[in-house]
């Protein structure tokens, strides 16, 4: 086992969840050996030709991540690993959220205009090219979703994407979302909260609402309180100086003063702590990917393999 590689008892964790098999006609190369070579490529970085031999071909290692980036693999065993975890009570469910921008490589511009995925099959002939089936799934995933083209856009850090997170109460996210880099916090904490879905091991529905939120002014909107309070989820978010001079401003038509427990908002380097965790993956804290999908296939968009699978590694460890 190399430095960084799943140790015996993640893999014996992690083994029950994977899919069988392969594709039709032929076998997938083993699992924990290609999901190792992965982590060795979002831990160090690297281009997916400078892999160790040790991995295997580093084509298999690359398709493995981008398929299964496609059709929600690494979004299905970050899902098992939260359900198993929530069934046990470890899930603190005092959520905090908050962003990071993520300074975005050359290499990641230049991705096509035109849908990528629209590919020619092998041994096809016709004039229209067939839509690859797993892809077909991610398109609609994507919509759903309603991600912005690949997430890239300018900022004050110059070429950047931006991941949204929601973590829990010991630092693990439970769900991630992109957008391009000027994108503000406040108008994605719906989208964030949204995608919070832990199933549960037996009957019942998955668990979506936390017991409570924290955020930052970033988040003070009155449409987010709105929301907030429609889903009965309490919340710990301080206002703005500008927001109480003018609810002072209106008298008794601004409204009664938002209630904030400072004592609890120091709760909030949760999120913190778990955007420092994800930085520690040198393919998350630098985006190289061109598509979005490839780069972070996470529990939100089945988007952006990279801080998915480094999310999954962190609850594993923990």
């Amino acid at each position: 086992m190399g430095r960084g590689d799943l140790t015996n008892a993640e893999w014996d964790r992690l083994e029950s969840f994977l899919p069988p098999g392969g594709a039709r006609g032929g076998r997938w190369s083993d699992h924990r050996r290609v999901i190792n070579g992965v982590l060795y490529r979002v831990r160090t970085g690297v281009q997916w030709r400078d892999l160790p031999e040790r991995f295997g071909p580093w084509e298999t290692v690359y398709k493995r991540h981008r398929r299964w980036s496609a059709d929600g693999t690494w979004t299905m065993l970050l899902s098992r690993i939260q359900s198993a975890e929530d069934a046990a009570g470890r899930i603190d469910w005092e959520v905090s959220v908050d962003s990071t921008a993520v300074r975005a490589h050359q290499h990641a511009a230049g991705a096509r205009k035109t849908p990528a995925v629209i590919a020619p099959q092998k041994g096809h002939v016709g004039g229209t090219n067939p839509v690859d089936p797993v892809l077909r799934k991610l398109v609609g995933r994507l919509e759903e979703v309603g991600q912005i083209g690949e997430c890239l856009g300018r900022s004050r850090g110059g070429f950047t994407t931006k991941i949204h997170l929601a973590a829990d109460g010991r630092c693990r996210p439970l769900a991630l979302v992109l957008t391009p880099g000027h994108y503000g916090d406040g108008p994605q904490l719906e989208q964030v909260l949204e995608q919070v879905s832990v199933p549960r091991l037996g009957v019942g529905r998955p668990r979506t609402r936390p017991d409570h939120v924290l955020a930052d002014k970033a988040y003070t909107s009155r449409k987010n309180r709105r929301y907030l309070r429609r889903r009965g989820i309490r919340h710990t978010i301080p206002e703005r100086l500008d927001q109480q001079r003018h609810r002072k401003n209106r008298g008794s038509r601004g409204g009664r003063p938002t209630g904030f427990d400072s004592e609890r908002y120091k709760k909030r380097n949760t999120v913190e702590r778990a955007i420092n965790r994800l930085k520690g993956f040198r393919a998350v804290a630098t985006r190289y990917e061109k598509r979005a999908y490839i780069y972070l296939g996470t529990a939100t968009l089945a988007a952006l393999i990279t801080a998915t699978l480094a999310a999954l590694i962190i609850w594993l460890r923990t």
